[in-house]
């Protein structure tokens, strides 16, 4: 049972995991092989596999190779998954507060508060969504530095900023409307243009540009 080779490992964690190919990639999650192929030979063949096939679940594919069990089928499916999960939103055209609630929906199940920030393109493509802060059940300290960090790095035109509301209840806070207001200004020295704030709870959704409590953005 052929294992990893060691030394990838060590070129991986000194370079990055930018560095090793796909096939290298499928190599790390599987971490050894089987009494009937090497793990080289068995990443190659599941990356052959997610090239051609046209099935949204590859695990049934997965278990066809020679020693391949549910363990390594399912390791490999649900790296795979989580990938597609944490890029999907990646260019997506965000027109309104529904375009980016299937993004953000999952920290409506959060019980503390999750602060994020999403850049968007001049085309309101979406460039990169980032948890920029952490709070209690209440609140969340927010950096200006850390919300718009991101947006200047990829160059953006416009952030959309987002929070959940562990309690369930969507309307602003006076905490709510200072932040919003200080981080608007914010933006404004950088040439940002903040486009909405909404608030998101597991049942609802509150959108600022919605209710008219934002500046008409350029």
């Amino acid at each position: 049972m052929g294992k990893i080779k060691l030394d990838l490992r060590e070129r991986v964690f000194a370079r990055g995991l930018s560095y090793p190919s796909d096939a290298e990639l499928l190599m790390l999650v599987l971490g050894s092989g089987t009494k009937e192929l090497p793990v080289e030979e068995i990443a190659y063949k599941m990356l052959n596999m997610v090239e051609s096939s046209k099935s949204e679940c590859l695990v049934d594919e997965f278990l066809r190779i020679p020693g391949v069990g549910l363990g390594k089928a399912l390791a490999v499916a649900a790296a795979l998954e989580f990938g597609r999960r944490k890029s999907s939103h990646l260019n997506a055209v965000i027109n309104s507060p529904q375009d980016l609630l299937p993004f953000i929906k999952q920290y409506a199940y959060k019980s503390s508060e999750h602060f994020i920030a999403v850049s968007l393109s001049g085309a309101r493509e979406i460039l990169r969504q980032k948890v920029v802060a952490l709070g209690n059940s209440n609140s969340a300290i927010i950096n200006p530095r850390e919300v718009f960090y991101d947006a200047v790095q990829t160059r953006a035109s416009a952030v959309i900023l987002a929070h959940n509301h562990p309690s369930g209840n969507c309307v602003p806070s006076s905490e709510d409307m200072e932040a919003t207001n200080r981080l608007c200004a914010a933006a404004d020295i950088l040439g940002i243009s903040v486009l909405d704030h909404i608030i998101i709870s597991r049942e609802e959704y509150f959108s600022f540009k919605e209710h008219n409590l934002l500046k008409e953005a350029a």
